[in-house]
């Protein structure tokens, strides 16, 4: 056995671009995107993407460059995750909402040569190109709607999307992958705890991460998915490629409100989507008697989602999955995944179950719960507490320029993940906090999860986050950011009051603080690092 090895027949590197080839010849003539009055079939999209990846490499952009785009979740967007890696490059997604600064860190550290720009984010774009020295910016590349004044676009950029798309080869030869391990994106970490870091995955973790999505949803073949979930998202949780790989339908929304998704889901039958718990929140609480008549898949992440907002949420007719993934690992690599026994228990238990992170994927190798200083795995008991750590196919290759972070996480064969969480006896993981907002109080760990879980039984309570604040005496009191459901009322006391009769004494929060409306990042995440600096500035609080 010891003479056979790999040939060229069955070593061809695995790449999530291939899955816009087969949709074009299985599903040719079906849609895969709708946008307002536009649809585009998939034979369709594989053209565009051939001519626009073509144009890309006309640019004298080479193979390892570095192409970013900041753009809404329109056609374009979509057509970029395959078109950029086509023509070799290294594609950089941007969150829509960074300002000019950011935005210009971003590009200098990447070094980006090419910049895609939707052109209502053009002001923005270019303010942060501005600051970059002339011999170092990228090229600038417009995407517009054919509504825009196009000689103030075509002062500014240097090219528009459709000329390029329009000028393309459709027969462009793309560069495949010479290694499973060819960096294929560029993503930078949300930043909610601490300073953006460029993560930078390959082909290989990106196959990896589209399949085993779609095989943990039981994602079926031409779904009709609602982009509720940014694309520069960790790439949309990889769906940006596996709706390709099954031939969906993929509805593009410039921006999205409750109505805008109860509309969309009538219009077109929508039957998945995605989004962080925020948008569960939304749509539970703005739903105004909506009653869905068919079964809408809805899988979220991004935060430990409330039971409450869960129950809400199913009541709704949305079937709700749960998951749990960093930008590191591409997508959700542990999801709950649901036992028949459970389907008999009450709403809430049901709820409760559901809100737990889960299982590993199959596409993970390893998921545990060590203790962070001795590095054994927690006891297997719903109650202690350590970090999670994962390994596996679809695990970043490391942070861009940076070594130091790079080894800090990826160490003994692990990566250390900065996430809290307890295993429970069934093996379920559930998370319990970042590493950074764990409260010590008096010596005791308090999960902000556990006390924000309770914060959204309260019937006036919208949104919720807890954080600490410094206290004299006990070092540490947890201390409630809300805001409340419109037209409805409650004082820091009731609030406080409710919180005393469902948790230990220590766990209460000692101050209320009422918002109109929670920091967020784009993606749903309340801002914590922004409420921390909040409870600071109330001073220690004292006995």
């Amino acid at each position: 056995m010891n003479e056979m090895n790999p040939n060229p027949a069955n070593s061809s590197p695995f790449t999530p671009l291939s899955f816009l080839e087969r949709a074009a010849v299985v599903y040719g003539d079906t849609p895969s995107l709708i946008y307002n009055q536009t649809t585009y079939t998939w034979s369709q999209t594989h053209r565009r993407c051939l001519q626009l990846a073509s144009s890309i490499s006309s640019l004298s952009i080479s193979p390892g460059d570095v192409v970013s785009v900041v753009a809404p979740n329109i056609p374009a967007m979509y057509e970029l995750h395959f078109a950029v890696p086509m023509s070799g490059a290294v594609l950089h997604c941007i969150n829509t909402r960074l300002d000019a600064r950011t935005i210009s860190i971003l590009l200098k550290h990447s070094e980006s040569k090419l910049l895609f720009v939707d052109y209502q984010i053009a002001p923005v774009a270019l303010e942060a190109v501005s600051h970059i020295p002339r011999e170092s910016r990228p090229i600038l590349a417009v995407i517009t709607e054919g509504n825009e004044d196009q000689s103030t676009m075509s002062r500014s950029f240097d090219c528009v999307y459709e000329s390029l798309v329009e000028k393309g080869d459709p027969m462009f030869n793309w560069i495949r992958p010479r290694s499973d391990w060819d960096p294929m994106v560029l993503n930078y970490t949300s930043g909610t705890t601490a300073s953006p870091k460029g993560v930078v995955h390959s082909h290989r973790g990106l196959f990896i991460m589209s399949v085993d999505g779609l095989v943990e949803w039981s994602v079926p073949k031409q779904p009709v998915y609602l982009w509720t979930l940014p694309m520069f998202h960790a790439n949309g949780w990889c769906f940006t490629w596996g709706m390709a790989a099954v031939g969906a339908t993929n509805i593009c929304l410039r921006k999205f409100d409750s109505d805008l998704i109860f509309t969309s889901i009538i219009t077109h039958g929508v039957t998945h989507m995605c989004g962080a718990p925020v948008v569960l929140n939304m749509l539970s609480n703005n739903s105004q008697g909506v009653k869905l008549e068919k079964p809408v898949h809805i899988l979220t992440a991004g935060a430990p989602p409330p039971a409450a907002v869960l129950m809400r949420t199913e009541k709704l007719g949305f079937v709700v999955s749960h998951g749990y993934g960093l930008t590191e690992v591409a997508g959700l690599v542990v999801m709950c995944l649901w036992k028949r026994e459970w389907d008999g228990l009450s709403d809430a238990e049901r709820a409760r179950l559901k809100a737990r992170q889960g299982v590993r994927t199959v596409g993970c190798t390893q998921v545990d719960v060590v203790d962070t200083e001795s590095g054994l795995s927690v006891k297997r008991d719903g109650l202690s507490l350590g970090e999670v750590v994962l390994r596996g196919g679809s695990v970043m290759l490391g942070y861009l320029k940076d070594k130091e972070g790079t080894s800090k996480c990826l160490r003994n064969g692990w990566f250390y993940t900065g996430d809290v969480a307890v295993m429970h006896e069934d093996g379920y993981l559930e998370i319990k906090d970042r590493s950074k907002d764990v409260i010590i109080s008096g010596g005791e760990n308090l999960s902000s999860v556990e006390v924000e879980s309770v914060l959204y039984l309260h019937p006036a309570v919208n949104e919720a986050a807890v954080v600490a604040r410094p206290d004299e005496f006990w070092g540490e009191t947890p201390c409630a950011f809300v805001s409340l459901n419109a037209g409805m009322r409650a004082s820091e006391k009731e609030i406080m009051e409710f919180c005393k009769e469902k948790l230990p004494k220590y766990m209460v929060p000692k101050n209320v603080v009422f918002k109109e409306e929670l920091p967020k990042t784009s993606t749903g995440k309340i801002q914590k690092f922004l409420l921390r600096d909040m409870a600071k500035e109330l001073g220690r609080s004292k006995m």
